[in-house]
């Protein structure tokens, strides 16, 4: 997938957002780091364009929730830090950018559980890849992508691109 083909999927998500939701009342978008901040940032700019509302905009960074820290190094590339607003009564909406185990979504709904209470918890993601870990299933996908467990699937603004023998 090309860069038109991420613009239209990211301008889908955001459609399909509005939709299940019934508009952007009560809506945060949250970019899971590193990977979900550009995704997060342009689907909660999509919103904002199409409902001419601010819709809120946040980083989750949940490296220190991670249960397999362990087992490999996560190192982060630099981030502005946006702060999050309250999640009490809010629609959460967490972006990433690669469904691969569920290890990171599910750490972020620990990290989440420690900052308010929101009505419902929703996933964004660009790639789903497949080889789940923990039960774990996104209510929105730019693109199904199959893959080995020694592929790498990296998403940049120029597209989807698939590494393999890591």
């Amino acid at each position: 997938m090309e860069s038109d083909g991420l613009r239209r999927a990211v301008t889908r998500i955001s459609h399909e957002i509005l939709e299940r939701n019934d508009g952007p009342k009560d809506l945060i978008i949250l970019g899971l780091a590193n990977g979900g901040i550009s995704i997060g940032q342009q689907i909660a700019s999509n919103l904002s364009q199409i409902e001419n509302l601010e819709v809120p905009f946040g980083v989750l960074d949940v490296s220190s929730y991670r249960d397999d820290l362990n087992v490999k190094e996560i190192s982060f590339i630099g981030y502005e830090v946006i702060a999050v607003p309250s999640l009490d009564g809010k629609k959460v909406v967490l972006v990433d950018d690669v469904l691969y185990t569920g290890r990171t979504v599910k750490a972020s709904f620990n990290a989440l559980s420690e900052m308010g209470r929101p009505n419902s918890i929703q996933l964004a993601v660009m790639v789903d890849r497949g080889h789940r870990e923990v039960p774990i299933r996104p209510d929105y996908v730019g693109k199904n992508l199959p893959t080995s467990k020694a592929e790498k699937v990296v998403v940049r603004d120029d597209g989807i691109y698939l590494a393999k023998g890591l």
